[in-house]
């Protein structure tokens, strides 16, 4: 049995994940064509790399099919309910930085809190006779923060596609998302709200609780855990 490395298959997340490992003298490359999801380890015996996109990674660290994966605090959060009972993290990387945020309407120039928000909810369903509608893709995330921050007067819409224009294209009244920079947000006529991010996430070494790991291969893991903290 070999300790099983997941990182993100594709993209600039893959290329700094590489990096990232890479400064620490194990070197992960991407093997075949790019069609292929097969890569490769240098500089450290049994360990070998799985390439799957970062939401498959939160998943497979819980079941115990990997033993190590990078992914976001973001996803890992949203998708695992109890995933301090399922996977531990090892350390944040320094990149990937992201926001996920309630965004609003700019021309909304009395809602800036979740107080403004409940009201203007508990408004809208007054005038409209339905829910105030949230796009988001982190249901559990944002249900949970709104609740802890009073907010009762909403319906969450599944928002599959580019969230931020779900606004405009008027099928939903609000948003909450990820976000770097808030650049597409405002491009998109929306502003966040004044009240800390939802979740502040970043690029994440996780370790699965739940993998099992032969004791020939105890070894390696100390090895390889030591070598990601020297």
């Amino acid at each position: 049995m070999t300790i099983k490395l997941a990182v993100p298959s594709k993209g600039r997340l893959m290329e700094k994940t590489f990096d990232w490992f890479g400064e620490r003298g194990i070197v992960l490359t991407r093997t075949g064509s790019d069609r292929e999801y097969a890569g490769a380890v240098e500089g450290i015996e049994g360990v070998s790399l799985v390439l799957l996109s970062a939401g498959e990674v939160p998943r497979e660290l819980a079941a115990g099919r990997i033993h190590f994966g990078v992914t976001g605090t973001d996803l890992v959060q949203e998708k695992l309910p109890l995933w301090e009972q399922q996977i531990e993290s090892m350390t944040e990387l320094g990149f990937g930085q992201a926001d996920l945020v309630l965004a609003v309407p700019q021309a909304w120039v009395d809602v800036d809190t979740l107080d403004d928000l409940d009201a203007a909810a508990t408004a809208f369903r007054s005038v409209h006779h339905m829910r105030l509608r949230i796009a988001t893709k982190y249901h559990r995330l944002v249900r949970d923060y709104l609740r802890h921050g009073g907010v009762a007067d909403y319906a969450l819409v599944d928002s599959q596609g580019a969230t931020e224009g779900t606004v405009a294209n008027e099928t939903a009244e609000a948003i909450a998302d990820i976000t770097s920079s808030g650049e597409t947000l405002r491009a998109n006529h929306l502003k966040i709200l004044t009240e800390e991010p939802i979740l502040r996430s970043q690029a994440t070494l996780w370790r699965s609780r739940t993998a099992e790991v032969a004791e020939a291969d105890r070894g390696v893991i100390s090895e390889f855990v030591e070598r990601l903290s020297g």
